[in-house]
């Protein structure tokens, strides 16, 4: 079956003066000669993108798409009319976002997160970024700890919202963060908290004394290649300590707290040292 709006594999079935004809078994569609890679006959299998074009016909391109049908995705507005704004999908077929479906205004050259979608009326690709209108509100299959995909999706008061693995949205929060973020942004992240009313909370840095363990094992390599000292200590900034490893303040006095405690390094105000005896392990 030929889908419209996302990524199909189709045979190559017949050529014609516009271009290839690639076949499901039971339809075909036009593959321009202006999108036919080199080297393809006949018979091969080829993956094409599936859109409509103004014309009403169903067309394919090999063209890589930014995104397809049902995908969350943050891209670029090429222009605007009193209707609505075209995105770029990067295929020579921009994307439109009607006006209704504008959370805010969209303006020239900036960049949004949207949920692609088909007009069933014309089988047309159309986006939206009135988000919570396609995210999934329950029966979530996400747990607790769980690593995640995130799409950084919108800047609000409390932190940033993220869509979750294509399906949710959740909340990173401002005072848990210790790195600049930006809208259409692409992390791995963890499930921090599933609420009893559905809202659902996340951490860029897995949960749980595993993590610990992991940041002592970093720590303490990092140790031995610098010769026995890092410049970070009890007081060193939240920034300092994310900008050189990644981790929260917290985390990364959990993990110096057990060196220090299995009297592997010594702890000051802005530096940490690993006793001779490890060193020379």
């Amino acid at each position: 079956m030929i889908t419209i709006g996302k990524f199909n594999d189709l045979q190559i079935a017949a050529k014609n003066s516009d271009g290839l004809s690639l076949s499901d078994g039971h339809r075909e569609i036009l593959l321009p000669y202006s999108d036919v890679p080199a080297n393809v006959e006949i018979g091969d299998n080829i993956t094409v993108f599936v859109f409509v074009n103004k014309d009403g016909q169903t067309i394919a391109t090999t063209k890589k798409a930014l995104a397809q049908v049902a995908d969350f995705a943050c891209l670029t507005v090429v222009d605007v009319t009193e209707d609505g704004a075209y995105l770029d999908l990067g295929i020579g077929k921009d994307v439109y976002v009607p006006t209704r479906d504008q959370k805010r205004p969209m303006q020239l050259d900036e960049s949004y997160v949207v949920y692609l979608y088909l007009d069933e009326s014309n089988q047309r690709m159309l986006a939206s970024s009135r988000l919570d209108r396609f995210i999934e509100e329950e029966d979530f299959e996400i747990d607790e700890g769980d690593e995640v995909s995130l799409l950084i999706s919108e800047k609000t008061d409390l932190g940033f919202n993220a869509i979750i693995n294509n399906r949710y949205i959740g909340l990173l929060y401002h005072n848990e963060l210790f790195a600049n973020l930006k809208v259409g942004e692409q992390r791995k992240g963890w499930i921090k908290k599933i609420r009893i009313e559905g809202k659902i909370d996340l951490s860029l840095q897995p949960l749980g004394y595993s993590h610990i363990l992991d940041t002592k094992d970093v720590l303490l390599k990092e140790l031995r290649e610098r010769g026995g000292k890092i410049a970070l200590g009890d007081k060193s900034t939240p920034e300092e300590i994310y900008e050189r490893f990644q981790i929260s303040k917290s985390a990364f006095k959990k993990a110096i707290g057990g060196l220090y405690k299995e009297r592997i390094i010594t702890i000051g105000d802005h530096e940490i040292s690993i006793v001779v005896d490890s060193l020379a392990d």
